[in-house]
C-alpha cells in the first residue's frame, strides 16, 4: 500500500510546522493510577483541527487508559486535561460527547441484525409527529445516512441491508461518519485497523483521511506504525505507561517510528545478546567438555 492509495496527505502536509491555536483537546503530564498500579504517567498529548494524532504502543503501553481519560470513560488522577483550553473532568462518555470528543472502539457499537440506517442513528433517533403520536421518521433518517455516508465517500446500494452484512471496513467507515454527523469534532479511533487484511485497513484510512480533510481532529490509536505513517501528523510512542517518542512527522522516519515502536534500545541489547549466543555455539565446545561427543568403537591399527 503506498501513500498514493491513500490520497493527499491533508490537513498540515508534511514537512510543514503544527498549526497555531488552541488545541481541541489536550492533556498536560496527565496520569491515571488505579491504586498502587500505575498505568499512565505525565503524558502530553495535543490534538488539534486538520490533524491526525497516532498513538502507538505495544500491549499494556497504556493506550487503552489513554484514549479512556480523553473518551470520558476514566478521569485522570495526575495531570490537567483540557478542552478548547478549558480544564475537564468528565464524569461519563456523554460529557465528552457534549463537548464533541467521540470515541469508536473495535466492537463499534452496533447491533450486527439491524439495518444500517438503524445502527447509525442508534440511540439518537429522530422522530415526528406530536406526543402521544409520535413515531419514528424513518424516512428522514435514512436521506441523511445515506446523505452522510456519501459525503465521507461511502456509497451503499441498500440502506436495510443488516449492518452486519457489510465488510469490516465498511463497518468502521460507518461509525466514522455516525460520530461525524452527531457533531463530533474529536474522533478517537481505537485499533480500527487490527482485525482487517490490507484492502480493507486501506478503505478505513482512506477514511480517516476524509475526516482530518474536513476539519476534525483524529486520534488514530494502533500498534502498526505502517499505517499510522500513511496518514499520521504526529506520532506519540507509550511505553510501559510513559511517552517515549513525541515526533511531528517531519522530525521521524517511518524506520525510526518502528524502531521506537519494536522497544528500541531493548530490541537492540536483544539483538546483541542473540548474537553472543550464536557465536559461542559455532566455536563448538570447549576442550574437556563433558558434554562433548563421545566416539565409540576402537581406531585402525589397534588390536
Amino acid at each position: 500500500m503506498t501513500t498514493d492509495a491513500i490520497g493527499t496527505h491533508g490537513g498540515a502536509a508534511a514537512g510543514t510546522p503544527p498549526p497555531g491555536g488552541t488545541p481541541l483537546a489536550e492533556l498536560r503530564g496527565a496520569g491515571k493510577s488505579y491504586g498502587a498500579v500505575r498505568a499512565l504517567h505525565d503524558v502530553d498529548l495535543a490534538v488539534r483541527p486538520g490533524r491526525v494524532t497516532c498513538v502507538l504502543g505495544d500491549n499494556g503501553a497504556g493506550k487503552s487508559t489513554l484514549i479512556k481519560i480523553v473518551s470520558g470513560l476514566h478521569r485522570h488522577t495526575e495531570g490537567e486535561f483540557l478542552v478548547d483550553g478549558a480544564p475537564v473532568r468528565f464524569r461519563s462518555p456523554r460529557d465528552a460527547l457534549d463537548r464533541g470528543i467521540a470515541a469508536v472502539y473495535q466492537d463499534l457499537a452496533t447491533v450486527p441484525l439491524m439495518p444500517v440506517w438503524r445502527n447509525f442513528f442508534l440511540g439518537s433517533e429522530t422522530t415526528r409527529g406530536p406526543w402521544p403520536f409520535r413515531r419514528l421518521d424513518i424516512a428522514a433518517m435514512k436521506r441523511t445516512a445515506d446523505s452522510e455516508l456519501r459525503s465521507m465517500g461511502i456509497a451503499l446500494d441498500d440502506l436495510e441491508q443488516p449492518v452486519g452484512t457489510l465488510s469490516g471496513g465498511q463497518r468502521q467507515c460507518v461509525a466514522i461518519a455516525r460520530a461525524v454527523h452527531f457533531g463530533a469534532r474529536v474522533l478517537v479511533l481505537d485499533e480500527p485497523t487490527a482485525a482487517l487484511g490490507v484492502k480493507q485497513s486501506g478503505v478505513v484510512l482512506k477514511y480517516i483521511a476524509a475526516a482530518r480533510d474536513r476539519g476534525l481532529g483524529v486520534v488514530l490509536v494502533t500498534h502498526n506504525p505502517h499505517h499510522a505513517y500513511l496518514v499520521g501528523d504526529h506520532f506519540s510512542v507509550l511505553r510501559l505507561g510513559t511517552l517515549e517518542l513525541s515526533a511531528d512527522r517531519s522530525e521521524v522516519s517511518l524506520q525510526e517510528l518502528t524502531h521506537h515502536m519494536a522497544g528500541g534500545a531493548e530490541l537492540a541489547a536483544l539483538e546483541h545478546e542473540l548474537a553472543q549466543v550464536h557465536h559461542a555455539g559455532a566455536e563448538g565446545p570447549p576442550e574437556g567438555d563433558p558434554c562433548a561427543p563421545v566416539t565409540t568403537g576402537t581406531e585402525e591399527g589397534t588390536p
